[in-house]
């Protein structure tokens, strides 16, 4: 399936934040892209242009294509509960994500890789498909065979994250994904309700 693998410092500076992670050619230049990208004096954004960025910002963020966002957003919409909410719990609950939330992976497209190479498993099954969507109270692993990857045990070493809806044990190389995230719990500087609008139109 495609992905976006354009320079992603350029994407940071058109949300102006760092939505890849820490990079050093986004603090030097931290304004947008472009011949007039320093100039503080840019044009009002229209409402639609910032429901739009919004949707962008997200979809870029979790590094998930429109048609799968908009199925999300359907099956969001269908669901109990705040459908913005519900849409980022969505984005969360997928694997690839998981995986970059437990540490084994500094970013999102390595974890997805992880995914993808069936280093992972899910429940004591090896689980290769990224957006496989988790349940409260499922285990997720480093295959056996997996658990000596230099990537996995210099991310681990980095790594000092610690959420609330999850755990982690460094000597199993196994974590459970305890329950799903509430709101305020999820990270992620995004505004869900302009997402709301712009699909709603």
């Amino acid at each position: 399936m495609a992905r976006y693998t354009g320079p992603k410092t350029k994407i940071a500076r058109k949300f102006g934040e760092a939505i890849f992670g820490d990079d050093k050619a986004f603090e030097k230049r931290n304004y947008p892209p472009g011949q007039h990208g320093a100039n503080k004096r840019r044009g009002k954004k229209s409402e639609y242009a910032i429901q739009l960025m919004e949707k962008q910002k997200a979809k870029y963020t979790y590094g998930i294509l429109e048609k799968q966002f908009r199925n999300m957003f359907k099956k969001a919409t269908a669901a109990q509960g705040i459908t913005g909410e519900v849409l980022l719990q969505l984005c969360e609950s997928r694997l690839d994500n998981v995986v970059f939330r437990l540490g084994l992976s500094p970013s999102r497209s390595g974890a997805r890789q992880l995914v993808s190479h069936r280093h992972i498993t899910v429940n004591g099954e090896i689980v290769n498909i990224p957006s496989y969507q988790l349940k409260a109270g499922d285990v997720v692993a480093v295959r056996e065979k997996s658990k000596s990857l230099d990537a996995i045990q210099s991310s681990l070493s980095n790594s000092n994250n610690v959420y609330e809806w999850m755990t982690w044990n460094n000597e199993t190389k196994q974590g459970t994904y305890v329950s799903i995230p509430a709101r305020v719990q999820i990270p992620e500087n995004i505004n869900e309700q302009f997402i709301v609008e712009l699909y709603s139109k």
